[in-house]
């Protein structure tokens, strides 16, 4: 068990060992668990012991390169590849909405293949799997500190009078959704340390509360000024005037800019479009799925009715009625149009319409897209 104080890792990786923070446990107790191969790995992704799009991707890669590592394996060069390609699509099957998994899969397997066909060795096969799952993990943190720093340029163009800003946010997409420092999270934590951060608040998050579980305790562990809100209360904080931003992270970034996160996320951005409030989405370029047009093609999980019928998302006694009936959606989709702009490692992704985002355009050139 570790303690509470030390740095925040979800993810604890050394080759041929991985521990994951049980995030179900948080904020009362931290605890990790040890995963041992990929069906480990997939459980934990499912149970949600690790959740957060980079989290999930990088946790499933890491869970299979341990697996791996640790295996007797006897077979061909072309029998290594198959087993990690099969691996990989039962680790996508976890969780289907956040496009980083199946992205990072797909990758994986493009790699495997293509030195199965360079190597007859199945331990080349293999460690060349392992090295570029332990990049994900290296690669993550950077890119999140590259998001703080283009969200916190952008966000200081919204100070007036030289006044420090309040932000709200929605969910978790701090260290404990990533490899470290965060997205949406990570940009708060930019600004908070560029001293232009008057307060963050953050939502409960129902039904599953990340937000009252998880952001809660990042900021409170880092120091940083905040104030928790019920789900419900956003508009009227928003009329009061107490925020001056929202940002959320994304699961899945149609070709349109419509935006997959957490259920949720499309009433705030009614909320803040309703009260002329900036609404920016922070997620990594691997969020994105050019091959969606637009939201209407995202697929939604939908999980167990207990994180709704009972206490603490499921885990503790029922609260509601028997015998009545429960849908609950993880994710919605919020469209382009409410969205300000999105905030990646390579820049901030403005509007090419009212309507929609030229994304294609800025993954090809993103200085020609935006400056920022």
């Amino acid at each position: 068990m570790a303690d509470a104080s030390d740095s925040l890792q979800s993810i604890c990786y050394e080759r041929g060992s991985l521990r994951l923070l049980d995030q179900r446990k948080l904020p009362l107790e931290t605890v990790y668990l040890d995963i041992r191969n990929a069906t480990d790995g997939w459980n934990a992704i499912r149970d949600m012991v690790v959740r957060g799009a980079p989290a999930i991707a990088i946790a499933a890669a890491l869970s299979l390169a341990v697996e791996v590592s640790n295996l007797d394996f006897s077979g061909t060069s072309g029998d290594a590849a198959s087993f990690l390609v099969k691996k990989l699509q039962y680790l996508v099957s976890s969780r289907p909405t956040a496009v980083n998994l199946s992205d990072a899969a797909t990758k994986l397997q493009n790699l495997v293949s293509k030195t199965a066909e360079a190597s007859i060795d199945a331990k080349i096969i293999f460690q060349s799997y392992i090295d570029a799952a332990e990049d994900m993990l290296v690669d993550d943190v950077t890119t999140n500190k590259a998001i703080g720093s283009h969200g916190a340029s952008i966000l200081r163009t919204l100070q007036k009078d030289s006044k420090s800003l309040s932000i709200l946010t929605h969910c978790n997409t701090g260290s404990l959704a990533t490899a470290g420092y965060g997205t949406a999270l990570g940009v708060i934590r930019a600004v908070h340390s560029e001293g232009i951060l008057k307060r963050a608040y953050c939502t409960e998050t129902r039904p599953f509360n990340q937000g009252s579980r998880l952001t809660a305790f990042e900021l409170v562990h880092e120091k940083i000024p905040a104030t928790l809100i019920a789900d419900s209360a956003a508009a009227a904080l928003m009329k009061a005037g107490r925020v001056n931003a929202v940002i959320v992270g994304a699961d899945r970034i149609a070709a349109n800019g419509d935006t997959a996160n957490k259920i949720g996320t499309y009433s705030l951005a009614l909320c803040a479009f309703h009260h002329n409030i900036p609404f920016y989405v922070a997620a990594p370029i691997t969020s994105i799925d050019l091959s969606l047009p637009s939201g209407n093609q995202i697929v939604i999980e939908e999980r167990s009715a207990k994180e709704i019928l009972n206490s603490e998302g499921g885990l503790g006694k029922q609260v509601a009625a028997s015998g009545i009936d429960v849908w609950n959606p993880a994710f919605d989709v919020t469209p382009a149009n409410l969205i300000s702009g999105i905030i990646t490692e390579k820049g901030v992704i403005s509007k090419a319409t009212a309507d929609a985002f030229d994304i294609k355009g800025f993954i090809q050139n993103p200085a020609g897209v935006d400056g920022n």
